[in-house]
């Protein structure tokens, strides 16, 4: 066993025990109340789980996206909602990382990988979400600083974060639209306002608000790679990696609402036996099984090509698209096999239920993800 499959394995049993001894006992819990799950989120910070795909330079982990989906597969199959702090957080610093300038890299990395900063992606506003060229949050130079002005929607961090990576137009009349945009990276302070967290079906635990920034003033230093109307680029290279965590997360979840399927199908009988020796039962069983092997094989192929340092939006596309649709379907199975104790909050499925959704609008919606695919398909396969 190669050195790097070793500490793979190390990496991803660590946070298996961490999920089976701590996250689960209390998941149910702590969800039902919508309550923000402070201790294990420190307990994520102990085992250096924000740093997970910092370089080790910086003082991360500096592990694979291979290795690093398969952590979020892990703790998706506790409790979903604790990947998110993690997925948003992690995007800010590979945007950092790869399109940071090396002050802005020291500046905030280390910080990052340690925990003590959380990171917050402020890209959605209300009228703008798939069409990220349409947003209108405004930066305008003055001096040395720039002031940025606009409305951010379903941030992730917000609240319990204190770094954000803030989409805004520097060029709102370029055409393109796209290549107006610019990133900065930003802390709390006079202008940002978390104005309201909103109310959801799942992914509960974990806040999800609405940003206000009014005059917000931001270092021109803190323009992300120094340089305007790169923003598009720096978002959609982070993209790729939200959309493997995405689909890993809904390998998790479906993982998680399968187990529970197959348990309770040996221990339900009905007509004199399990419930897991009737055909029916046996055939939805065989379909979730073999879908989420299809989904778990997609996601590792789009995190290799990432780790190569190829383009992997298709992939990335593909594995999100799948494993997304599989994650609802199979939820909605397990739902089916547990009958009316599926629908009681006496057993986990309600919950992998409530939380699939997520995974089919997260990241681009499903029906984005399919455009994307034709398209580079389409110039892949040019004749």
């Amino acid at each position: 066993m190669s050195v790097a499959q070793e500490i793979r394995e190390e990496v991803v049993s660590t946070v298996r025990r961490f999920v089976e001894r701590e996250v689960m006992p209390v998941a149910s819990a702590l969800e039902h109340r919508n309550e923000y799950p402070h201790a294990l989120v420190d307990r994520m910070k102990e085992l250096g789980l924000f740093g997970a795909t910092i370089p080790q330079d910086f003082g991360g982990l500096g592990l694979d996206v291979t290795t690093y989906a398969m952590v979020v597969e892990e703790l998706c199959k506790g409790w979903m909602s604790l990947s998110g702090v993690l997925n948003t957080h992690l995007m800010v610093a590979y945007m950092l990382r790869t399109h940071g300038t090396d002050e802005q890299k020291q500046r905030y990395l280390p910080a990052m990988a340690r925990g003590e900063h959380r990171g917050a992606l402020c890209l959605t506003e209300p009228h703008a979400g798939s069409d990220v060229q349409r947003i209108r949050t405004t930066a305008v130079r003055t001096g040395d600083s720039y002031v940025i002005n606009g409305s951010k929607m379903f941030i992730t961090n917000a609240r319990y974060g204190t770094v954000y990576a803030i989409a805004t137009k520097t060029d709102p009349k370029i055409d393109p639209p796209y290549k107006g945009i610019s990133m900065f990276v930003g802390e709390k302070g006079p202008g940002l306002t978390v104005s309201r967290d909103i109310d959801k079906l799942g992914y509960k635990g974990l806040e999800t608000c609405e940003v206000n920034f009014e005059d917000y003033h931001v270092p021109a230093a803190n323009l992300i790679g120094g340089k305007e109307g790169q923003g598009f680029i720096h978002v959609m290279s982070g993209l790729e990696v939200g959309r493997i965590n995405i689909a890993a997360r809904a390998v998790g979840v479906a993982e998680a609402a399968f187990a529970s399927a197959i348990k309770y199908a040996q221990q339900r009988e009905t007509f004199g036996k399990p419930i897991c020796e009737h055909q029916a039962i046996q055939l939805k069983l065989a379909d979730m099984a073999t879908r989420i092997e299809a989904a778990k094989l997609l996601v590792y192929n789009a995190a290799d090509k990432k780790d190569r340092g190829e383009r992997c939006d298709v992939e990335a596309g593909m594995a999100k698209l799948f494993a997304s649709e599989t994650c609802l379907e199979v939820a909605t199975e397990a739902m089916r096999i547990l009958g009316g104790y599926g629908y009681t909050k006496e057993f986990q499925v309600e919950r992998y239920f409530r939380d699939a959704p997520l995974m089919i609008i997260g990241e681009g919606t499903n029906e984005i993800q399919r455009l994307v695919i034709a398209k580079q398909l389409i110039q892949r396969h040019k004749i």
